[in-house]
């Protein structure tokens, strides 16, 4: 699978399933969305009252279930943490915040430039913008410095989160919020959803595939590996939306979108910004949290809470637009990224990927 066929093979398999996922019932172009299904997942908790996104997603569940059962079968469950992890929290947070301003996680972004949503050039643009700004600051040293090897407990406890979430959504008792209308109410069936996850979660563990590092490393090492899953993905999702019908070509009336072309391209450059520094996309950080990585599952937190303040807060973008509150909480998460990426800079050092890429300072 760490062949350049293993990772097309991937995206072809996440693009496909993708779009089994929106016949089953999932969202037009939302067949797989790391940060929205987080968000759903956070809302069906109660810790955000938007009653148009709450839904425990079983997509989410799998993902982190079929990655962890694989990294335990293959030997590579390492449980490490304590690399700043405030600052990750926060990143995570930040994160968050620019997927919701664009409305999809960067997963989600190549899913709908897959059925033919162009506003997501605007959002890829900014992705693309955003990694830039990261990579210049890898360059120079940024490090979130090292890890420490930490009891299995503590690697185990996400796995368990997750079961314990997976009953939930089964049991449905009246502390959990379950949307009746709008994107939270369009869902798979459970099993077919939590396969779907399992799929991608194994896949995805033993591909490494990741849609910020298919870019960093084009643009850093010229290494085109993780790009070829990004660009199946988009091939394979094209042609199942072609098949079923999906497929619509334009900016005007996409599933779950805005047109604002501006704020789509800022909130992507601050997710791919965030997402450098944290080593890896909202889905390469389930993944990593999946195999013991604490730090990751810090991450993930901080995406929840992200999602929780942007829609107690009226901060995500809707059909309509940005609001007034949203284009301020992405200005004011620049100014936070800038902050946490100087003050971060190791010149004699060398910066490390947390994905397992290294990058010697100048």
């Amino acid at each position: 699978m760490d062949s350049k066929k293993g990772i097309i093979f991937t995206g072809a398999v996440i693009g496909i399933l993708a779009v089994f996922l929106v016949r089953f019932g999932n969202p037009v172009n939302m067949g797989i969305c790391i940060a929205c299904f987080i968000r759903d997942t956070t809302g069906a908790l109660g810790l955000h009252r938007a009653e148009v996104v709450q839904y425990i997603r079983p997509e989410i569940i799998g993902i982190v279930l079929g990655a962890f059962l694989i990294s335990v079968a293959k030997k590579e469950f390492d449980v490490r943490g304590g690399s700043s992890p405030f600052i990750r929290f926060m990143l995570g947070f930040v994160v968050m915040i620019g997927a919701l301003m664009f409305l999809g996680c960067p997963l989600r972004m190549v899913l709908r430039l897959g059925g033919g949503d162009l506003n997501a050039l605007f959002g890829l643009a900014g992705f693309a913008a955003g990694i830039i700004l990261g990579i210049i600051f890898l360059k120079n040293g940024f490090s979130l410095k090292r890890t420490y090897k930490l009891s299995k407990l503590e690697g185990y406890l996400f796995p368990l989160f997750n079961v314990g979430l997976f009953i939930l959504l089964l049991t449905a008792p009246a502390f959990i919020f379950f949307s009746t209308k709008g994107p939270g109410a369009g869902h798979a069936p459970v099993r077919i959803a939590l396969a779907a996850g399992l799929i991608v979660g194994v896949l995805v563990q033993r591909t490494r595939l990741c849609m910020v590092g298919g870019i960093r490393d084009a643009i850093l090492f010229k290494d085109t590996y993780l790009i070829l899953g990004f660009i199946s993905i988009i091939v394979f999702a094209s042609l199942g939306n072609l098949y079923f019908g999906f497929y619509k070509l334009g900016f005007a009336g996409q599933s779950v979108a805005h047109a604002d072309g501006l704020w789509n391209f800022l909130g992507m450059a601050l997710a791919g910004w965030g997402s450098v520094l944290l080593g890896g996309c909202p889905l390469r950080q389930l993944i990593l949290a999946a195999e013991g990585n604490v730090d990751s599952v810090i991450t993930v937190l901080g995406m929840s809470a992200g999602a929780a303040f942007a829609h107690n807060f009226s901060l995500a973008a809707s059909a309509q637009g940005p609001s007034p509150n949203g284009k301020i909480a992405v200005l004011i998460g620049f100014a936070l990224l800038l902050m946490i990426a100087y003050f971060n800079i190791e010149r004699d050092a060398k910066a490390t990927v947390q994905g397992g890429v290294k990058i010697g300072a100048n």
